[in-house]
């Protein structure tokens, strides 16, 4: 179990960690700069060349990359636990459709973004110290809302 303040500085740590993966995503041009570096990285790993990214894979790409970011610097500036809590659930999901890319492709590279999401997802999915029922026999708030 953890406690309240030590849950808060791992929901924050893994905005931080979230902020530094995810800048290169949030431009088409830094974006299109980290692609070559992933395929590169993929072909090393053993896997083969990613495809070419057109315009629309690119604003996909840096939609996705801005909204994390923003929920990134929220949870640096703000980390309660139940924003911990959705972002669980948020890793969770990205853990699903990264799992599900690679028993589609085989690329090694998702290895790399699949394990350190169900690592933090599971980190904040543990349970704390001092919530459920007070020693009042009256339920705390959920950490939900």
């Amino acid at each position: 179990m953890l406690s309240v303040s030590a849950f808060r500085r791992l929901v924050r740590a893994s905005a931080i960690y979230d902020l530094l993966l995810i800048a290169p995503f949030t431009t088409p041009w830094t974006f299109l700069l980290l692609r070559e570096q992933l395929s590169d990285l993929n072909v090393r790993l053993g896997g083969v060349p990613l495809p070419v990214f057109g315009p629309f894979h690119v604003l996909i790409g840096s939609l996705l990359g801005s909204v994390v970011l923003v929920w990134s610097v929220l949870r640096t500036l703000d980390p309660q636990p139940r924003f911990g809590r959705y972002d669980a659930a948020a890793r969770y999901l990205f853990s699903l459709w990264m799992a599900w890319a690679w028993l589609v492709t085989g690329q090694p590279l998702l290895w790399l973004f699949l394990v350190p999401e169900l690592a933090w997802g599971l980190a904040q999915s543990l349970p704390l110290r001092g919530t459920g029922v007070g020693r009042e026999g009256r339920a705390r708030e959920s950490l939900l809302r």
